[in-house]
């Protein structure tokens, strides 16, 4: 569920639920296809004429066009007004947005040495060039014009809720400082920036440095023929023919820590996954990350902030720490609970089993899956079938399609930015062009863990016509082999749906302007609202299809699925909120000199009264999160929990496939999520705000 971040227009941070930027249309030739029109279908970049020597040009060029375009606002000796001022500050940088946002996508899902020399060396320079327009006192005093005396121009809520922000953001970003303090201010942005890119690429390392190598067939005892396959594949393209590859991508991860019935094993690999930053090796991120919290801490206290999670809490739906808090602890105590008499029955499956050892965080997943079976009487294995990939994405498509008219086609003669992606054009019910949409689903070495959803492109108007997005959706899902396609574990399929979520609003949105304003803790709401349809029994009945008959899902299985929908909640509640607990801690320290991380890391949690048999989802030095736009943040998947919970609760009133209801939505919150005030937008849709009542119930926590 990663979320990369973008600079739109490389102004101002601009969170999105698909982060897209906007295009241009460069005329004249040049031998950097970057500073070309896109002469492709739908003007999508030209991927297979782009090659990492292009980018660093294309940057300087792309600040250069953004600086003088700032000037010309600067200089302009006209009273200044909304057209020649807010306007014309939101359009500039389109060059440099274009190539930002290829460059970003390109650095997560395809990247190299050279691409990540490029990211080391960029990055400061963009840290400096973003202060450069924030830091404008000439430009802040003309926007602060049209801000003071917004009560008296015509604008539209749009126009308004973009011009209350865009000052914020100034004032955010040091504006109203001292000339001394910003260049303080600035110190630190670009010192942040180097830090974050070393961060990525220390997690990426060490993720695929590890290989967990397995030479005889007796350790494989326990693992479906599946899992095996796609170690040994590993393996023989690691030219280790005849042994089997397990690595940390959760891929290759989650079902030996299910499956495995070597327990050493699984520690080994567990340990492997946990401990990715904290080696005390080159790729250790343990100072880096203490750097890290120190910034952020210095930065919110030179701007008047009193720790750095007000600082970003003030323009998000939560505004304060505390509201946070409140929620967290509103879940932490009843999961705890759960999650304590769920260690119980997992530690009797061990004692039964004449096991002579506790349960440990390895553990979990292995002997959870037995309780599962004895539960619920159902094998995670027997379900894969029916969810074969192609499949799993149909259904996706096919909920679009029933909530709002759009279409998916293959395109096949179109770039993409890496072989295993496809392309889809994406249209609307009456035929018409909506956009784009790439879909890159499985691990390699080039791509970063996880899941997440980004764009090219975003909606906006340009000179009257409509300029159409285009989005990518990025994950890391168990690969095809030889002898079968690629089937989804509950978890991917949940994830596919999660991440096309995104997608959809990405599609859908309708900004008159390539800027946006989303409140971080909402923008996970059409994500996981997405997620209610992935198991629902009639959306199974119509995507859930064995991958060798063609037989559609048995009522049984679907029984048993549902049946199983709350079991390990509290383990997964838990692991989650444990992250959010880590991320706040880190960010509401104050006036902090240094910070011991392991020490840190191990005292909260004690304190905090997390068991031992259950590990943060993210540990401190591979918490990727808070490096890419979730810093005291990643509480908002629970906040947004909140949110598609009770939204999902609205469809139901009427039947998931209610037009009226999924119209409401997407006049309401899709089309205007980042240019509206989030709170409105829901209120607008459900007629109050959001109830707690539908999560609780929806995790069992009731």
């Amino acid at each position: 569920m990663k979320q990369n971040l973008f600079l739109i227009g490389f102004s101002l941070i601009l969170l999105v639920s698909c982060n897209n930027t906007n295009t241009t249309e460069s005329t004249g030739s040049s031998d950097n296809p970057l500073l070309n029109k896109f002469e492709t279908p739908f003007e999508v970049p030209p991927f297979d004429k782009i090659k990492p020597e292009h980018f660093l040009p294309a940057y300087e060029e792309g600040m250069k066009q953004q600086n003088e375009e700032i000037a010309a606002i600067v200089s302009n000796t006209e009273t200044p007004t909304f057209a020649n001022t807010i306007e014309a500050y939101m359009n500039s940088g389109e060059l440099l947005g274009k190539v930002g946002s290829i460059f970003s996508n390109t650095n997560s899902a395809n990247t190299n040495s050279e691409i990540q020399k490029i990211n080391e060396e960029i990055s400061p320079k963009l840290s400096a060039h973003r202060d450069e327009q924030t830091l404008n006192p000439k430009l802040f005093e003309k926007i602060k014009n049209i801000y003071d005396q917004k009560e008296k121009l015509n604008l539209n809520e749009e126009q308004t809720y973009l011009l209350e922000n865009i000052y914020k953001s100034f004032v955010r970003n040091g504006a109203l400082l001292a000339k001394e303090q910003q260049e303080e201010l600035k110190k630190i942005n670009s010192d942040l920036s180097s830090l974050t890119v070393k961060f990525d690429q220390n997690l990426l390392a060490e993720t695929n440095d590890f290989k967990l190598v397995i030479e005889k067939k007796e350790d494989l005892a326990g693992l479906p023929e599946s899992v095996i396959a796609a170690a040994s594949e590993t393996a023989q393209k690691d030219s280790m023919n005849g042994k089997w590859i397990f690595t940390t991508s959760k891929a290759s991860m989650i079902p030996f820590l299910q499956y495995s019935e070597k327990r050493d094993l699984r520690e080994k690999l567990y340990k492997a996954y946990t401990n990715r930053g904290n080696n005390n090796n080159a790729n250790d991120n343990k100072e880096i990350l203490a750097n890290i919290v120190i910034l952020r801490s210095q930065k919110a206290k030179l701007l008047g902030y009193e720790d750095y999670a007000s600082y970003k809490l003030e323009s998000r739906m939560a505004k304060t720490p505390a509201k946070v808090f409140e929620l967290l602890d509103r879940l932490w105590i009843p999961a705890i609970k759960v999650a304590k008499n769920e260690a119980k029955e997992l530690q009797s499956i061990i004692n039964k089993e004449g096991g002579k050892f506790k349960l440990e965080a390895w553990d979990w997943g292995y002997y959870a899956e037995k309780l599962h079976k004895e539960k619920y009487n159902i094998d995670e294995n027997a379900l894969r079938p029916y969810f074969k990939i192609e499949n799993v994405r149909e259904g996706a498509f096919t909920v679009a399609n029933k909530l709002y008219g759009l279409t998916f086609t293959q395109i096949k003669d179109i770039p993409v930015l890496h072989p295993d992606a496809t392309a889809y054009e994406v249209k609307e019910a009456d035929g018409s062009h909506l956009g784009v949409l790439y879909m890159d689903f499985h691990p390699r070495e080039s791509k970063e863990g996880g899941a997440w959803c980004d764009g090219y492109r975003a909606y906006h108007i340009k000179d009257g016509k409509p300029v159409t997005p285009v989005v990518t959706v990025v994950c890391n899902f168990t690969k095809p082999t030889k002898d079968q396609p690629s089937l989804l574990s509950m978890d991917e399929t949940e994830t596919l749906f999660h991440e096309f979520g995104h997608a959809v609003e990405g599609l859908l949105s309708k900004n008159s302007y390539p800027t946006s304003f989303v409140a971080q803790d909402f923008v996970e709401l059409p994500s996981q609202l997405m997620e209610h349809w992935a198991f629902d029994k009639d959306m199974l009945k119509l995507y859930a299809k064995h991958y060798q008959t063609g037989e559609v899902i048995p009522d049984e299985l679907i029984e048993k699925l549902n049946k199983g929908g709350l079991f390990n909640q509290g383990f997964v509640t838990t692991e989650y909120l444990a992250a959010s607990y880590l991320d706040m801690a880190y960010h509401t320290v104050k006036d902090i000199k240094e910070i011991d991380i392991e020490k840190f890391e191990k005292e909260y949690f004690k304190k905090l009264g997390l068991i031992p048999e259950i590990d943060s989802r993210y540990r401190s030095t591979y918490f990727g999160h808070i490096m890419g736009g979730y810093d005291a943040g990643y509480y908002g998947y629970i906040w947004s929990a909140v949110l598609d919970n009770d939204v999902f609760d609205a469809f139901k009133e009427k039947g998931i496939f209610d037009k009226e209801t999924a119209n409401s939505f997407r006049k309401n919150v899709l089309e205007k999520d980042g240019i509206e005030d989030p709170t409105k937008m829901y209120v607008n849709f459900r007629g109050r705000e959001a109830k707690i009542e539908p999560l609780l119930k929806s995790r069992g926590l009731l």
